[in-house]
């Protein structure tokens, strides 16, 4: 795991704050929202958009991962997940597998705005063996 230090960390937990009013729960009223810093050090926001069909629902982590390709990086380092629930929460495991794709031994930060608590894990920690097809020659 890349070291990180608290003014990275909070840096990250700062900007996805500032955009976590803007996320779209209605159905759930979970609200979160991201932060990638990509390795060119880079920021892109995300935040989570919900459906009246559940399964057109977007996570705020897949949001900014899409911001990221969008704006032409490949390559997240750290992703922090804000939420105003007691508890930090981890990445979906469609999350996971989505920021695998690009980097599997990123950062994830896992920040509650309403107590301040926070988990620090690398994401081989939360998916050890992500699904990837073999590249043919």
């Amino acid at each position: 795991m890349q070291e990180l230090n608290k003014e990275t960390l909070f840096k990250l937990v700062e900007e996805a704050s500032k955009v976590l009013k803007n996320s779209y729960a209605p159905y759930s009223n979970i609200h979160v929202a991201s932060a990638v810093l990509t390795d060119t050090g880079r920021v892109y926001l995300g935040v989570n958009v919900e459906n009246a069909s559940y399964g057109l629902t977007i996570c705020a982590e897949r949001t900014a991962i899409t911001a990221m390709i969008t704006g032409g990086d490949r390559k997240p380092i750290t992703v922090a997940v804000v939420t105003d629930l007691e508890e930090p929460i981890p990445p979906c495991g469609a999350c996971r597998q989505v920021i695998a794709e690009f980097n599997p031994e990123a950062t994830i930060i896992m920040y509650s705005v309403k107590t301040g608590k926070y988990v620090v894990k690398n994401l081989r920690e939360l998916l050890p063996n992500p699904f990837q097809l073999e590249k043919q020659l």
